[in-house]
């Protein structure tokens, strides 16, 4: 099974987005909308302090009637970030979303320091992309 180490490396041009706890909701959304993506880590310089997703609006500025033009990042409730490092297996990935019910992890490294996000997406993709490549050399060896 595949590490997080090698499917960062697998995508090197991946970007790390992030906002600071001053960010306001609606720029959290649109730097959001402007990378396609559906969360960033929340960022104190080089400090992780959360994450921020889609679901999160929702839930805590959405359905709380918080205006998403004055609330700033920081403001919202930041629980205990879960996170990954890069030896981490994919499986062993899957399991932490699935058993937190999370779609977004941050990968950290030994110094603490966030080098990339994970989704569920990515995951997904990874897995996919193995199983093509097994189901094709199967069929080779198959049909000689």
């Amino acid at each position: 099974m595949k590490s997080v180490k090698q499917l960062l490396h697998s995508n090197p041009s991946r970007l790390l987005v992030s906002v600071t706890p001053d960010a306001t909701v609606i720029q959290a959304l649109n730097t959001m909308n402007d990378h396609n993506i559906g969360s960033v880590v929340v960022m104190d310089d080089d400090k992780l302090i959360g994450i921020f997703t889609e679901r999160d609006y929702i839930r805590n500025v959405v359905l709380k009637g918080l205006d998403p033009i004055n609330t700033r990042i920081g403001d919202l409730p930041m629980g205990k970030v879960c996170y990954v490092t890069p030896e981490y297996t994919l499986d062993e990935v899957m399991a932490l979303m699935t058993e937190k019910r999370i779609r977004h992890v941050p990968v950290l490294d030994h110094e603490q320091k966030v080098i990339a996000i994970v989704s569920i997406g990515d995951l997904v993709k990874s897995i996919i992309d193995e199983q093509t490549f097994e189901i094709e050399q199967l069929v080779r060896y198959i049909t000689g």
